[in-house]
């Protein structure tokens, strides 16, 4: 009979490309993870892997096991959700919960607390992990629930095997010091009010530095940035000489400091941010439980 370890072993060599990455996704060493791919070998009496440069890709058997492989998973994971609504549908044990680091602080450590004193049987394990990263890991079994912020206004490809829910849309203000001309605004800020003045932002290829472009998007002159920062808390002290405005994400936003305000814009970019978690989980009293707590919040 094929073991249930060397399957998830082989779909997370599958997504990775490499015995070392799927080794320290899963938590063990390279050995163990080959291992493992060679039993399973055994077990269907043919290989499952071939190299490829410096990696290693799916022969046609491996890639059937793979796209079989799911429904085994699905069918594990259902046999768990029937264990624990026997209890009553009391959320408890341990959820493993991968989010962005804005979403962490902003979104999970507020219900933190009022899930471990409503749940005391509940225990959230929280990971830091890109939204790319944090998809597989809840495809491959290796975390049970995952907070998403879209890239540039698209939500990241979803498979099959999971379900997605918006629990928070997410704006930029900016930020400035209380002596700045602007702090004085009563309405919101458009384009114009902007232009000329000197700034610190994220650097190019972050999600922030997009919002920043797209603030001046069809103006004749380049915005005066003074300094490239991708730490909101540095910002926010630069902010604090009067020199600079800052556009920060209210969910990455630390407290502001005395001295410093935020102002609303008028046409303020925005980022969802959904949940994600296996279809085969619908039923876990546990990921209800955070979900609800989360769009209450």
């Amino acid at each position: 009979m094929i073991e249930v370890g060397a399957l998830r072993a082989l779909r997370s060599v599958a997504a990775l490309g490499t015995l070392a990455r799927a080794a320290d996704e899963l938590g063990f060493t390279a050995s163990a993870v080959s291992q493992q791919i060679k039993r399973l070998e055994r077990q269907i009496g043919m290989p499952v892997l071939a190299p490829a440069g410096r990696g290693v890709v799916l022969t046609p058997a491996g890639q059937a096991v793979v796209d079989s492989s799911l429904e085994v998973f699905q069918a594990l994971e259902r046999c768990a959700e029937a264990a624990q609504s026997v209890a009553e549908g009391a959320p408890r044990g341990v959820l493993r919960v991968v989010a962005f680091s804005t979403g962490i602080r902003g979104l999970l450590a507020p219900v933190h607390p009022r899930l471990l004193t409503r749940y005391p049987d509940l225990r959230l394990l929280i990971s830091e992990q890109d939204p790319d990263q944090a998809l597989h890991s809840v495809d491959a079994g290796t975390a049970d629930l995952a907070l998403l912020h879209d890239a540039d206004g698209l939500p990241a490809p979803l498979s099959p095997a999971l379900s997605r829910r918006l629990v928070h849309t997410d704006l930029g203000d900016v930020v400035m010091a209380e002596t700045h001309a602007l702090a004085r605004a009563e309405s919101p800020l458009d384009g114009a009010d902007l232009a000329g003045h000197a700034w610190v932002t994220s650097p190019p290829g972050t999600v922030c530095h997009q919002w920043f472009r797209r603030l001046f998007a069809g103006s004749p002159e380049e915005p005066d940035v003074r300094h490239l920062v991708d730490d909101f808390s540095t910002q926010l002290s630069l902010v604090s000489s009067g020199e600079v405005l800052a556009l920060i994400p209210r969910l990455a936003r630390p407290p502001l400091a005395e001295g410093l305000v935020a102002r609303p814009l008028r046409r303020p970019p925005t980022r969802e941010v959904h949940a994600a978690w296996r279809r085969s989980a619908e039923a876990s009293p546990a990921i209800k439980a955070v979900l609800a707590e989360l769009q209450a919040a």
